[in-house]
């Protein structure tokens, strides 16, 4: 589980297609020492095992699935992306319960300056709007925000300066595909009315 804090942005270092999966070796600035090998990270929301680490980077392997689902699959040399570790008992739950598991690709469909924030527009796939709602939460490229409104299958945020700098969301385009996760509750909720 994971908290949609994002604590680095790392680096995609290499990419390798193996007899298995496609394998990723990430940058990271954080003390590789203490990743055991099989821990969970998010990485733009998506999560994955650590299976080999070295100084200042650790590996992981993808399957085909997600990298169909999630934008996993246009990563190459070079590629930022934001990075947590899995939340421990007792740690600050700083965003919402995050499951690493995405629902679905979102497109980012406008960017507006305003003070020193940003309000995003992103259109979700259907039927994935429909677990979205104002003041809840989402998931995008793994960051916890809060939804500001909800027009059809778009829906708007506020970037404040410091997620603009401190996350890859800073560097997105018009156009651009992103990772959604809808919120548990939502997903659990919509479930429990469709079989009640």
């Amino acid at each position: 589980m994971f908290t949609g804090i994002i604590t680095d942005v790392g680096r995609v270092r290499s990419v390798a297609q193996t007899e298995r999966d496609r394998r990723y070796e990430v940058e990271t600035a954080w003390d590789v020492s203490d990743i055991d090998l099989g821990a969970s990270i998010s990485h733009a929301g998506v999560c994955l095992t650590v299976v080999e680490k070295g100084d200042g980077w650790f590996a992981v392997e993808v399957s085909g699935e997600t990298l169909d689902k999630t934008t996993l699959g246009s990563w190459a040399a070079g590629t930022p992306v934001n990075l947590e570790r899995a939340t421990r008992v007792g740690d600050e739950l700083g965003g919402h319960i995050v499951s690493g598991h995405v629902d679905g690709l979102g497109t980012v469909v406008s960017i507006t300056p305003e003070g020193g924030s940003h309000r995003i527009a992103i259109e979700a796939p259907a039927p994935l709007h429909r677990f979205i709602a104002a003041k809840g939460s989402i998931t995008v490229d793994g960051v916890s925000l809060t939804v500001n409104s909800v027009d059809g299958q778009r829906f708007g945020l506020n970037i404040i300066p410091h997620t603009w700098e401190a996350t890859t969301l800073g560097a997105l385009k018009v156009g651009d595909p992103v990772n959604l996760e809808i919120d548990m509750l939502a997903r659990y909720l919509a479930r429990w009315q469709e079989t009640a």
